[in-house]
């Protein structure tokens, strides 16, 4: 299999996985197919023609896309976050005879850093989904996109992608898809548990292998509002949506019935948000959240004959 193929793959499972559904995705790529026939002609070279495609913003191909269509994929090197110290480890690596076929970030970066705002758009249906009415959820999740937006415009993008141009090492990022596998991953087993207490529901994070490894290095999952023995209610996962969502969405959960949230992170005011709205919290784990949906996407790749490399806080644990 060549990289490019690996690589559009891995978007395909996730869009398998996004909670939106396939008339969705398909009304996204129509809308982008019309952006783009309406552009003047000098405009349409300018044009990422993969989002005619790939529904996903924070995930592209960044270096030596064209010849990755010809290069074989034996060796992904991946990492949570890649900058140019992990592509000169790729290259150190490679020097010392192991073979490297391209460098795979989560994180966004190069291309899919700038546009990386537009994934959080998903969290509308996300909400909406969650029982919060989709005129409200849509409303605030549009606030949070400028919020979001605004963060990454004096960033220096493109760091790592020139020193792996230099360095002639493929390089890529999957985001939304893994996070996609790993909401309906968790999703289905905290409802297959049926947790009555914030309790069962921590228990039901030691039993992946990705959390236990997490706790050993003092990272384990955290009850952040809420007790053990506090009745846990409707629990509802946040995994996707690319980043944290908007302030005022707590509220309208707690209208919507939900009694706990379960994400990667949660930034301190949120978790005063939650407390204000009596909705309970546990942190599951950035790096072992994370390493639970690149696995999962991994496992695809690992299926078809393709070796990993875990590296920058990814911990590789196989399901085939």
């Amino acid at each position: 299999m060549k990289l490019y193929e690996a690589y559009r793959m891995a978007v395909e499972a996730g869009m398998e996985a996004d909670p939106r559904g396939a008339d969705e995705i398909r009304r996204c790529l129509d809308r982008e197919k019309a952006v783009y026939e309406g552009l003047p002609e000098d405009r349409k070279e300018l044009f990422d023609m993969e989002r005619l495609w790939n529904p996903y913003a924070d995930t592209r191909f960044s270096a030596l896309s064209e010849e990755a269509r010809d290069i074989e994929a034996e060796c992904m090197m991946w990492g949570i976050d890649v900058s140019t110290g992990e592509v000169l480890l790729a290259d150190r690596l490679r020097e010392k005879g192991r073979t490297v076929s391209a460098l795979v970030a989560h994180h966004p970066l190069g291309d899919s850093r700038t546009s990386f705002p537009e994934v959080v758009s998903i969290q509308t249906d996300l909400w909406s989904q969650m029982g919060v009415p989709v005129n409200v959820s849509e409303a605030l999740v549009n606030e949070r996109m400028g919020e979001v937006a605004r963060n990454v415009l004096g960033l220096n993008y493109n760091q790592a992608v020139d020193a792996a141009k230099l360095l002639g090492i493929p390089l890529l990022n999957i985001h939304c898809p893994a996070d996609n596998m790993v909401q309906r991953y968790l999703t289905d087993r905290i409802g297959e548990a049926e947790p009555r207490t914030l309790g069962d529901v921590v228990d039901v994070f030691y039993k992946e292998p990705e959390f236990r490894e997490a706790a050993r290095h003092n990272s384990p999952p955290k009850i952040m509002v809420g007790s053990k023995d506090s009745r846990c209610g409707k629990v509802v996962c946040k995994m996707n949506g690319g980043t944290s969502g908007p302030k005022g969405i707590y509220a309208e959960l707690a209208r919507a019935g939900v009694g706990t949230i379960v994400g990667m992170h949660f930034p301190d005011e949120h978790l005063e948000e939650a407390r204000k709205n009596h909705l309970n919290v546990i942190i599951s784990g950035h790096m072992s959240s994370d390493s639970l949906g690149v696995n999962l996407i991994c496992d695809v790749w690992e299926r078809h004959g393709i070796d990993i490399m875990p590296c920058s806080g990814f911990t590789r644990f196989s399901r085939n």
